[in-house]
């Protein structure tokens, strides 16, 4: 047997489905803490509206927030994966499936003509990262639907290797401040440090959408999390903009070695809908589902 084109595509819509319209359980338990503990009462007011809308849609099946997205995909495949036809039409076709069916705001638009598909699809949408997992006989397709509001509001600077450090952290600090309430917060802080231009927002987009229940296991990387977090919720910005201690319910920082001269950062500002969701596509024809 074989993981088909056909398997791709069902198993992108529903997992699409899943994304759009039940929020991880881990930022449902983030917004439910802050909502009792926020010194503000207009805060704690919107955090729990916020929770009780993803609940909403959760029971209802239908999208947490008007902003559909543009469909994201990471897909990793097995070095021993056996595929017959195309990921990436397979992926395309699962997308429009769940345009349709959901149904999705289709907000694919040539960036020109701003002329739109109406399909929630074009050229290189949806994104698509492919790696490898060495010794694997399955496929993993991880979804991470891309807002608007906060990608608008993200930011990326090029440091050379002599600039202190601390400007490094002005410059995300002053990210969220210049930001204010546009992204919807609260917000997660995804920072993207080192490599080089073409992977840093990439590495950024991975550090937004880590869950909010785990911590990067280099000690001086999570420290510095929490530094920044610190930092950001005593601005005072606060959910939807309105004040409060929650800015930012999480940083999350990825790195990777860089050039000696260079010193590329990205912030990807990433609003309280962190929409993800996964499955495995094993060569025996079954798929293993994951929310969140």
């Amino acid at each position: 047997m074989a993981i088909t084109e056909t398997m791709v595509a069902e198993a992108a819509a529903r997992i699409l489905t899943v994304a759009e319209t039940k929020l991880p359980q881990d930022i449902i338990e983030a917004l439910t803490e802050a909502a009792a503990k926020d010194s503000s009462p207009t805060a704690r007011q919107i955090l729990s509206t916020i929770v009780r809308n993803a609940e909403i849609a959760r029971e209802k099946g239908v999208v947490i927030c008007q902003d559909t997205c543009i469909a994201s995909y990471n897909v990793k495949v097995g070095t021993r994966a056996v595929i017959e036809g195309d990921i990436k039409e397979g992926l395309r076709l699962g997308t429009e499936k769940a345009t349709r069916d959901i149904p999705l705001i289709p907000h694919s638009v040539h960036p020109i003509t701003r002329k739109n598909t109406g399909t929630g699809t074009g050229p290189r949408i949806p994104l698509i990262h492919f790696d490898l997992i060495p010794g694997a006989d399955y496929v993993d397709i991880t979804v991470l639907p891309v807002g608007a509001g906060s990608e608008g509001v993200s930011a990326m600077k090029m440091f050379a290797a002599y600039d202190p450090f601390n400007e490094i952290k002005k410059f995300i600090i002053d990210t969220v401040v210049s930001a204010g309430g546009k992204p919807c917060p609260p917000i997660i802080v995804g920072v993207g440090l080192g490599t080089h231009l073409e992977m840093v927002g990439k590495l950024a987009k991975e550090a937004a959408m880590r869950p909010l229940n785990t911590r990067h296991p280099e000690p001086d990387i999570a420290a510095l999390e929490d530094e920044l977090l610190a930092a950001i919720n005593k601005l005072g910005i606060g959910p939807m903009g309105m004040g409060g201690d929650t800015t930012a319910l999480k940083v999350n920082i990825e790195y990777g070695n860089v050039h000696t001269p260079n010193m590329p950062v990205a912030v990807k500002i990433q609003c309280w809908a962190a929409r993800r969701a996964s499955v495995r596509l094993y060569n025996d024809g079954t798929a293993e589902y994951f929310a969140g």
